[in-house]
């Protein structure tokens, strides 16, 4: 996700590290499947429309709930029928074009193409990346807050279930944030356990008595480091999300509560296979889930 505007944004698991290679595929039919079957695809024959496959995306995420930063559902018309989705996280020309080579009628993102405020003239990056759809009459679905903010399939919600944290409360702007119980040592100890679920290092920035137990952790997935004071409010000893900027780590020292920062790709990589592993399995369809290596 981008940056949530005032607030901030949100911040979810990665893959493991077999998982982290272009190219690997993550399917399943239902919603409970997601957390069990691993790397696995779906070989089908059935067709959705266009329409029937919007349908189900809106149904499922509710994108009229949202203030949004950009336009969520469809945002490139392709062909009108679909047999295989592509999910990745961003609408990259790498995706793009992994996906072209995966024979997908459809693609399905947390990060699309459109977002308020942006140049819109169509040159450059923008052009490339547009070029590559309409020739290959590819769908371009996108998924901003509404994806994060899934009580089971969205980002959030998914960096939960890869950590190992059950969320009993929600917090923030648009109760976008999610929080749990826990037991931690301290902050470096959940720093150890994020680095071992997601297989990269992370941020850690610890209050002045870097001694205290963790008991509380809330959570967002991306470039929610808006939301660190809203998290403090809501009880949590340690935040966890994919970015940092200055203030934050001042404010960690000041307020006493560890802040966490794991990456926003790497946070935000769950909830788009979760949610179109879970459409596709409704409507019959293949999916691929392509990952494209980002260091954010």
């Amino acid at each position: 996700m981008q940056h949530k505007a005032p607030s901030g944004a949100l911040l979810l698991g990665a893959l493991p590290n077999a998982a982290r290679v272009a190219g690997k595929r993550l399917a399943t039919r239902t919603c409970a499947d997601v957390h069990n079957t691993g790397m696995t695809t779906i070989h089908t024959h059935s067709t959705a429309s266009r329409q029937e496959l919007l349908q189900a995306f809106d149904t499922l995420l509710q994108p009229q709930l949202f203030k949004d930063y950009g336009p969520n559902g469809l945002q490139v018309e392709g062909k009108p029928h679909i047999t295989r989705i592509v999910s990745g996280v961003t609408a990259s020309r790498a995706l793009i074009d992994a996906a072209i080579a995966a024979g997908a009628d459809a693609i399905f993102v947390h990060h699309g193409l459109f977002w308020r405020g942006q140049d819109g003239r169509v040159t450059g990056w923008m052009k490339e990346r547009l070029a590559r759809l309409l020739a290959h009459d590819i769908n371009l679905f996108a998924y901003h807050l509404p994806l994060d903010a899934h009580a089971e399939l969205g980002n959030n919600a998914q960096l939960g279930r890869v950590l190992g944290l059950v969320a009993d409360g929600r917090f923030g702007e648009q109760n976008l944030g999610f929080n749990a119980p826990a037991s931690f040592a301290d902050g470096q100890g959940l720093a150890d356990h994020i680095e071992r679920a997601l297989g990269r290092s992370v941020t850690l920035v610890q209050p002045e008595s870097a001694c205290r137990p963790i008991r509380r952790v809330a959570w967002c997935t991306g470039g929610a480091q808006g939301y660190f004071e809203s998290a403090v409010a809501a009880g949590a000893d340690a935040f966890v999300t994919g970015e940092i900027s200055e203030p934050q780590a001042h404010l960690a020292r000041e307020m006493g509560v560890s802040f966490i920062a794991a990456g926003h790709h790497a946070t935000e990589r769950y909830g788009a296979p979760a949610v179109a592993a879970h459409i596709a399995g409704q409507l019959g369809l293949a999916h691929q889930f392509i990952e494209i290596d980002n260091p954010a």
